[in-house]
């Protein structure tokens, strides 16, 4: 597998990638899979989102601003998926920080996502350890979580993208790391969550989930780094970002991603 392949089959087939995710992230998600040369539809609606899953090529379910009617329409839009056959991604924002949250990520989870898109405080939280998770953001680091990454993909039988100052991808048997990106990625709020819809638009086009979030992780990566060149701060970093991933090349590419296989 090499990323320029999935990066190609993103911008050919052009997947619609139906996002179930939290307002933050809207304007960022949809921008990103634009810029990649996927199609991104923001349908939550209870009425529609199961019968619009079955319309789309992939589903991402994120509980970043919960409310019932949404988890609902989730669950919905899920079993539309899995019906069909259609690769979902799940991002547990935040599980842990409350009972009702981490009920709801874990719900969710039970109903075996294609790729499973966390910092490693979320993994951790979902691997029944206490304290990992605190809000949005991670306490632990990617590395201190790899071996309950690749337990949790194991038990699971998803792929688990932990995602930090480096990104660790693992189906319970392969282990690749992804370097990269700038900085300044985390002052960007969503951008997590931008990458969880990229993960769900490459699984569409790629039938090895595990390598689908690779490449996904390691286009982010490439983007952002060749956006921090010229960015001043966060603002422009994420501007550049998006404009980044629209022109990346495969020259690029070559050039740029680091993906290490450890397993």
């Amino acid at each position: 597998m090499n990323v320029q392949t999935v990066q190609a089959a993103v911008r050919e087939q052009r997947p619609l990638v139906q996002c179930l995710t939290n307002y933050v992230s809207m304007d960022i998600a949809a921008n990103v899979l634009l810029a990649a040369g996927a199609s991104p539809a923001m349908v939550h609606a209870e009425e529609e989102a199961a019968e619009f899953a079955g319309l789309a090529d992939a589903v991402y379910a994120n509980i970043g601003t919960l409310s019932p009617p949404w988890v609902e329409s989730m669950h919905a839009a899920v079993a539309a998926a899995r019906e069909r056959g259609r690769p979902w991604v799940l991002d547990p924002v935040a599980v842990g920080a409350t009972g009702y949250r981490t009920s709801v990520a874990v719900e969710l989870f039970a109903q075996r996502p294609t790729v499973l898109r966390a910092n490693a405080g979320e993994v951790l939280a979902l691997a029944g350890a206490a304290g990992a998770s605190r809000g949005v953001d991670s306490t632990a680091s990617s590395d201190d979580a790899v071996e309950q990454a690749r337990r949790l993909a194991r038990d699971s039988g998803c792929v688990v993208a932990m995602t930090g100052e480096r990104d660790v991808v693992t189906d319970g048997d392969r282990v690749s790391i992804v370097s990269g990106g700038d900085d300044r990625m985390p002052l960007i709020t969503a951008l997590g969550c931008s990458l969880s819809a990229l993960v769900a638009a490459s699984c569409a086009v790629h039938e090895d989930a595990f390598e689908a979030a690779v490449a996904a992780c390691a286009l982010l990566a490439v983007a952002g780094a060749r956006a921090g060149e010229s960015a001043v701060g966060p603002a422009s970093l994420r501007t550049g970002l998006i404009d980044a991933l629209a022109v990346l090349t495969s020259e690029d590419l070559t050039s740029f991603a680091d993906v290490r296989d450890v397993s």
